[in-house]
């Protein structure tokens, strides 16, 4: 039975490689995720390396294998499902349920975890836009692109917060961004790196960074 560590071990690797379009995870990378040394990661590689779980090279990265790609997307299943669950049953904002999942991911049967899953009527993604592992692993998938690559007088409607930060995402409730709403590019400034966008808010100005973890669907 995988520990506490190697689920969030997994689980970090398995988004950090998402998210970089399938390249390995620098030890950096996943030091600063889990807030732990690098020498500490790089001891934990070593280790996941000799059960099979990851395929590590020193200075190039790692990658998970097939045993720890399952792994990981079971943990990402139960946590985003944990997460729609607070949301839809006891009401919690999509800022207060990222920690409360981290801390009942680990506890919870995937026999409840199935449960919530057809309760929830198999739902596919989670209160951020991120997707949720069906119980077979599969992972459902979505082209998206991010509001920074949105041009001039683009609509678009938000899919997929990728910083779940609760401070980014109370400011994105501040501004008119929260998950599904829409709106339009007024100008896109890539040169200097940042974006206008209207919203029912009214307008707002994002900084190259903060757009870029927004993910969107171009409306015509």
């Amino acid at each position: 039975m995988a520990t506490l560590t190697i689920e969030n071990y997994v689980k970090t690797i398995h988004e950090l490689c998402a998210r970089d379009g399938g390249n390995p995870a620098a030890t950096g990378q996943i030091a600063q995720a889990l807030r732990v040394s690098p020498g500490t990661v790089t001891s934990m590689l070593k280790t996941l390396g000799e059960t099979g779980m990851v395929s590590y090279t020193p200075y190039e990265g790692v990658l998970l294998s097939e045993s720890g790609r399952a792994l990981a997307r079971r943990v990402l299943r139960r946590h985003r499902l944990i997460e729609l669950f607070l949301v839809q049953t006891l009401s919690l904002s999509w800022d207060e349920v990222h920690e409360e999942a981290e801390n009942m991911e680990h506890a919870v049967s995937d026999l409840l975890v199935d449960r919530i899953d057809a309760y929830l009527g198999y739902p596919t993604a989670d209160p951020h836009g991120d997707p949720i592992p069906q119980a077979d692993g599969t992972l459902p998938t979505a082209s998206y692109v991010s509001l920074f690559q949105c041009q001039d007088g683009a609509r678009f409607r938000l899919v997929r917060v990728l910083d779940q930060a609760p401070p980014f995402l109370r400011y994105l409730d501040e501004v008119g961004l929260s998950l599904g709403a829409e709106g339009q590019v007024v100008t896109n400034r890539a040169d200097v790196g940042i974006v206008t966008v209207q919203t029912t808010q009214g307008t707002t100005t994002l900084g190259r960074e903060s757009a870029e973890k927004l993910l969107v669907k171009e409306e015509q």
